[in-house]
């Protein structure tokens, strides 16, 4: 698939990970922000103000990752004339894809819901994440509400804890992969029959959609204390959990009778090797004594000596990597993304989900996060328009 451009209205993680994923790719992303509201400090994306200042006032830690490769424009919405200069801008660029995670209860008023924007080009894939999708225009959401919405917290955290929200701001990322995949998909009919498409993402419909060990399951006979907060181990296959050691903790996954086998065959947990623990359903039945007998062995040894053992034996483990030492894993070294700040600081990205041709072209490297409004004069100048009328557009704030 030939490189895409893509003009998004975005802000916070959700769309802004769709589309750096569009980056990734070799595509070119515009960030299309609104002008500051009179008054107010902040300018553009809010995310731009999270974190430590990294480089000016508008680019702080937070902000970076998820915008490196981009160019950002910075347009009044509000305004007839940037509305115009909107379409302007997808007709003259050859936008293939818009995207917009704002409300939906302001697309039309903004001049950017999909039967506006189609007047620019006939075959523009348009793309909006919200809340609950544009069938609720009105409800706003962030990631920790969906996922209390949705059950998310019901089932995280240690059964006699409050409910917790995930690490990761888990659904923001499943609708912006989600987004990624439809617009994918929505080209390549594109390629097929010559026409756009109106994509929809529900953030909450997505977080449902993970739900496949859980809903149907209270269907089939489980009641629901049995799906409920676990802590750190695996509701179905027990033993999992993270058990102490003599110098930290570990996690143990065991999800066969012939994983038990072979981990009851080594001579570390050799006592283990009872009648009642033989099955998956025997030790869920005995988990209560099964659990503390497995840490009374771990605590014993380090996590390196049990590891060597566990190795040896093919049973799935790991240490609990402190999140500063994931880096520096090998797997994670080879495949890390980069880019440099303004005053030439090196910065370590997140890998690309998957290696990509473009990435390799690059060496890894992406352009460091666009300040606010960087691109909008070069992209004015890009359209046709003069260096007058741009002057014109910014004196009326109609541009920033």
């Amino acid at each position: 698939m030939k490189p895409q451009v893509v003009l998004s209205m975005e802000q916070a993680l959700t769309m802004t990970y769709a589309t750096l994923r569009c980056v990734h790719l070799g595509w070119r992303v515009i960030k299309l922000e609104p002008t500051p509201l009179p008054g107010r400090k902040s300018k553009g994306d809010p995310n731009r103000y999270i974190g430590r200042p990294v480089a000016g006032e508008d680019r702080h830690s937070y902000f970076v990752a998820p915008n490196a490769g981009k160019e950002a424009i910075a347009i009044d919405l509000k305004k007839k004339e940037g509305q115009e200069i909107l379409k302007h801008l997808i007709k003259e660029l050859n936008v293939d894809v818009f995207c917009t995670n704002t409300m939906p209860a302001r697309h039309k008023r903004l001049g950017l819901d999909y039967e506006t924007l189609l007047k620019a080009r006939q075959d523009l894939i348009w793309c909006s994440i919200s809340a609950m999708g544009t069938k609720y225009p009105d409800v706003p959401g962030y990631d920790p509400v969906l996922q209390a919405l949705c059950g998310y917290m019901d089932l995280t955290g240690f059964p006699d804890s409050p409910p917790l929200q995930c690490g990761l701001p888990i659904v923001d990322l499943k609708a912006g992969d989600e987004a990624f995949t439809q617009i994918i998909l929505a080209l390549m009919e594109r390629g097929q029959t010559g026409k756009g498409k109106k994509i929809d993402i529900s953030m909450a419909r997505v977080a449902l959609s993970w739900l496949h060990t859980f809903l149907p399951m209270l269907d089939m006979g489980s009641p629901p204390s049995e799906l409920k907060r676990s802590g750190n181990r695996h509701r179905q296959f027990i033993p999992v959990d993270a058990y102490k050691t003599a110098d930290g903790f570990i996690y143990i996954a065991l999800g066969s009778d012939s994983q038990w086998i072979r981990f009851t065959g080594t001579p570390m947990f050799a006592e283990l090797n009872q009648e009642r623990y033989s099955t998956n359903e025997g030790r869920r039945q005995h988990q209560e004594d099964l659990f503390p007998g497995i840490e009374a062995v771990t605590m014993k040894y380090s996590s390196s000596e049990i590891t060597k053992v566990l190795s040896a034996a093919a049973i799935p483990h790991s240490p609990i990597t402190p999140i500063e030492e994931v880096a520096s894993l090998p797997f994670a070294a080879e495949t890390l993304l980069k880019t440099t700040t303004p005053d030439g600081k090196p910065v370590r990205l997140p890998p690309a989900a998957q290696d990509t041709e473009h990435l390799e072209k690059i060496g890894g490297e992406l352009p460091f996060a666009p300040a606010y409004g960087e691109h909008t004069s070069a992209l004015l100048e890009e359209t046709g328009l003069s260096t007058k009328e741009i002057t014109s557009l910014r004196e009326g704030g109609i541009i920033a």
